[in-house]
């Protein structure tokens, strides 16, 4: 395999240099240059050509989130957005950045040790991403109004995992669902405090209410829980109403929160009475719960690999016969709306 030429662009000399080094050490992993602001980014990407761009948000001239915008239609490049901890990374994967990275806090042992770790496996998952879905070609409008009319709510649930592409996934799919639907719990593969950010942001953007999740938060028409970036999510039932626990736990397919822990939850307490949706992201996680899922009666449902930023999750999903419709995107509100009817 040849390297993955990776720019650096980040205002800080000590951040660029501990990035550059932290990195290099992984094989097939080759730094080709580091930038200092995004007009000094603008010529490296034309002389270097790199495969991946790893981008701070906040620089001078001209910030991360601008940058991106008008960097992305003329050069396709991949984009990993490194940032402190603020919500303006889901503007810079709004405007197509295909993922993010809080940068370390020097307060956590091995901090910045385990942000290269994470670094290195998100630069090598980039490398792979279908930049067409990134780039705005998936709706963000639709209707399925007067569809809430003919769909059943009772006792049912939809759950929903994603990883690498999944914010704006899910967000596409929230705005294009209708409101009065069953309750919606999902399992975002993100880093603790951004999983809040994100919830309070669909909360904001959506007709939803959505919320982070915590123990005992209930099932309802109309909510959508996220789980927290630390803590496994699973559903519970509580008298005649579905619940949700959010519990510390290891690491399942290298994830907490894991898609699988919530699927075979799902599969367990509501079984029938569920739908399972399995969205763009590296690697399996989820795959095997959602084949639990079916086997105990759900209806599932895959994302489609056009429409995926990395086709990978809902790729093993498929593979295995764990996905019963295998649909873009902008069709699965449809779809679900379909299977409740």
């Amino acid at each position: 395999m040849r390297s993955i030429r990776v720019l650096i662009v980040d205002d800080s000399i000590v951040f660029r240099e501990a990035i550059s080094r932290g990195i290099s050490t992984a094989p097939n992993i080759e730094v080709v240059g580091k930038a200092v602001d995004p007009y000094d980014a603008r010529d490296k990407l034309l002389e270097l050509n790199p495969d991946v761009m790893i981008c701070d948000v906040q620089m001078p001239k001209l910030n991360g989130v601008e940058f991106i915008k008008r960097l992305l239609p003329q050069y396709k490049i991949p984009i990993i957005v490194v940032s402190s901890i603020s919500d303006v990374v889901f503007d810079a994967m709004d405007a197509g950045a295909v993922d993010f990275l809080s940068k370390p806090d020097a307060r956590t042992p091995n901090g910045f040790e385990i942000f290269i770790n994470e670094l290195i496996i998100k630069i090598r998952g980039a490398v792979n991403v279908n930049l067409s879905a990134n780039l705005g070609q998936i709706p963000k409008s639709g209707s399925n109004r007067g569809m809430e009319k003919s769909i059943n709510v009772r006792n049912k649930v939809i759950a929903i995992g994603a990883s690498t592409g999944g914010t704006e996934a899910i967000y596409n799919l929230l705005k294009n669902l209708p409101k009065d639907i069953p309750g919606i719990i999902i399992v975002q593969h993100i880093p603790p405090v951004f999983s809040k950010m994100f919830a309070d942001r669909l909360n904001l953007q959506t007709h939803f209410t959505v919320k982070e999740a915590q123990t005992g938060d209930t099932i309802e028409p109309g909510k959508v829980l996220i789980a927290p970036g630390d803590k496994h999510m699973k559903l519970k039932k509580a008298a005649d109403k579905y619940i949700v626990e959010t519990i510390q736990g290891n690491k399942v397919n290298g994830h907490c929160p894991s898609v699988d822990v919530l699927f075979e939850s799902v599969a367990k307490v509501a079984s029938k009475n569920a739908i399972g949706v399995i969205l763009t992201g590296m690697g399996h996680d989820g795959a095997v719960g959602l084949m639990s899922m079916r086997r105990a009666g759900a209806r599932t449902i895959g994302q489609d690999q056009k429409s995926s930023v990395v086709y990978g999750m809902p790729k093993v999903a498929f593979e295995i016969g764990a996905v019963e419709k295998q649909v873009a995107i902008s069709n699965i509100p449809s779809v679900i709306c379909d299977m409740l009817k």
